[in-house]
């Protein structure tokens, strides 16, 4: 197969919701369609020691939540699908962003009890800053939820999107009996039987048919012929191009934890959603289908196998072939590299491959070279834009509390750090050491992957801190930068990058040393131009 036909086979795409909306699962049931894996695991009922696929940390598992965003890849109906589960806590946004620098698309899920929710607005804020395509999948149908016509209003005015309906419930909760399919004009009916993989799907190209009533009853088809009048009447038929530009959003509805509307969504999303697209550098935009070869490290992830210590650099693929054991320039560091074993990804099950084109995510064996952000080229320098890196607003200091480990300790913290997990600050007056983090359950998985990837113990003490500014400064003998340097002391520290960072205790603190000190810069994030 040539190198254009390979692009157009591949669809990389992101799911994202707030917590609890059903993410993992339907990640689960899209696997479980696409013949990836024989039977879902119940990914929040105990009884089952099978957890969900694409929750492969020990801490997910206990947890029952998405820590680490996963890459899972399968092949359906000859396209070869990347799917990049996001966590939806809101402490873990910082890897869902990046993540969202990897996709292509996007599949929102939403609750329909909850409806729109706080992360999700978020998240949804993000991809339409950057054109992503989306479709918009509510979930939960075989539950009491708002009525359809209501999700539909709220997802357009708290996301400030454009829907269009491809099904439409008939009934909901417990009068929920299936979903008319308005992209493929048919009727699937809902047995409310999980363990069936496949529901029945009847093909109805007219709803005046009377087969309809004899299917859900002639009040339920009535409601559903009012309700399709309605939709028709209301919203935009499906476009296209406005989809690809991120202008229009499909809306499907289903049950994910029946496997009801799960297909459907497959189907229409294989059919309409873009290829790899082309991404925009510092220097000029990458096209997809160049053949010379430039990626970026979206992700690093320490001790997918805990017995090997291993660190792996996701790579995104954006244009040209990957090759094994071919020299490729590390932009940032200038030095050519070379990987023997690129893996491709099935959640923490690896296999090395030999080839990878655009649209793909690579694993790379890591020693320390990569920083997320960094640009793999086969020569030209370039740098991919928009992979974010926020001011910290939690802070603690990290005190070791096995001194017969610290050099454990030392390694453990260092190699999380470069995960992105949560960022380092070491102190300039007594060299403590402070970690920053989005949200506060971050420290917790900070403590229990140190002692059970690293076999290191911590504690925390608070530490007040406002918040975390990179300081900048044209020249460094100025003397109003050496006096704030003295006055501030105390609350200078360096991060692991060795950049000096103004750790302020207070909004006031940080308003009067912008006015004292005018010519020291303070940055809200690590990369300033």
């Amino acid at each position: 197969m040539g190198f254009q036909e390979e692009i157009a086979k591949r669809r990389t795409f992101g799911i994202i919701s707030h917590p609890d909306a059903g993410k993992t699962t339907l990640t689960e049931k899209l696997l479980l369609f696409g013949g990836a894996i024989q039977e879902a695991g119940a990914v929040k009922n105990n009884k089952i020691k099978k957890s969900a696929t694409s929750d492969f940390m020990e801490i997910e598992r206990q947890r029952g939540i998405s820590v680490a965003t996963s890459v899972l890849a399968f092949i359906y109906r000859d396209k070869k699908i990347n799917i990049l589960d996001t966590p939806g806590h809101k402490d873990f946004a910082e890897d869902t962003f990046r993540t969202l620098t990897a996709v292509d698309s996007v599949i929102v899920v939403i609750d329909v009890a909850k409806g729109v929710e706080e992360q999700t607005e978020k998240l949804v804020e993000v991809c339409r800053m950057r054109n992503i395509p989306m479709i918009v999948f509510i979930n939960k149908l075989d539950r009491e939820g708002k009525d359809a016509f209501d999700l539909l209003d709220e997802v357009e005015q708290k996301l400030g999107l454009s829907v269009v309906p491809m099904s439409f419930p008939i009934g909901m909760g417990y009068d929920f009996k299936g979903i008319y399919n308005l992209y493929e004009k048919n009727v699937n009916l809902f047995s409310g039987d999980s363990k069936k993989n496949i529901e029945e799907t009847i093909a109805i190209d007219d709803v005046n048919d009377p087969q309809l009533d004899e299917l859900v009853g002639s009040e339920a088809a009535d409601t559903l012929r009012e309700n399709l009048e309605l939709v028709d009447g209301v919203y935009p038929a499906f476009d296209l191009e406005a989809y690809r530009a991120g202008t229009q959003q499909p809306v499907f509805f289903g049950s994910a934890l029946n496997n009801f509307g799960v297909r459907e969504l497959l189907d229409c999303f294989i059919d309409i959603a873009p290829a790899p697209r082309d991404k925009m550098a510092e220097e000029r935009l990458v096209k997809s289908d160049e053949t010379k070869f430039s990626g970026f490290v979206f992700k690093i992830h320490a001790n997918m196998d805990p017995k090997h210590r291993d660190r792996l650099a996701f790579v995104k693929i954006v244009s040209g072939t990957f090759e094994r054991n071919k020299p490729y320039l590390h932009v940032r560091n200038n030095k050519k590299l070379k990987f023997s074993s690129p893996n491709a990804f099935f959640a923490e099950k690896k296999e090395i491959v030999d080839v990878s084109y655009p649209g793909d995510i690579v694993g790379l064996h890591d020693t320390g070279n990569f920083k997320i952000g960094d640009t793999l080229t086969e020569g030209e320098v370039l740098h991919y834009k928009g992979i974010p890196s926020f001011s910290p607003e939690h802070f603690r200091y990290i005190n070791n509390a096995d001194p017969m480990k610290s050099k454990q300790l030392g390694k453990g913290i260092d190699q999380l750090m470069d995960e992105g997990v949560a960022q380092l600050f070491t102190l300039e007056m007594n060299g403590r050491k402070v970690i920053g983090t989005v949200g506060a359950l971050q420290y917790e998985v900070i403590q229990y992957r140190l002692e059970h990837e690293y076999g290191a113990k911590c504690s925390y003490e608070n530490f007040p801190v406002h918040k975390a500014c990179w300081v900048s400064v044209e020249d460094e003998k100025n003397p109003e930068f050496l006096e704030f340097k003295r006055v501030k002391q105390k609350f200078l520290a360096k991060d692991k990058q060795n950049q000096l960072v103004f750790l302020a205790d207070s909004m006031f603190s940080l308003q009067m040393t912008q006015q004292k000190y005018p010519s020291v810069q303070l940055h809200f994030t690590s990369e300033f131009d």
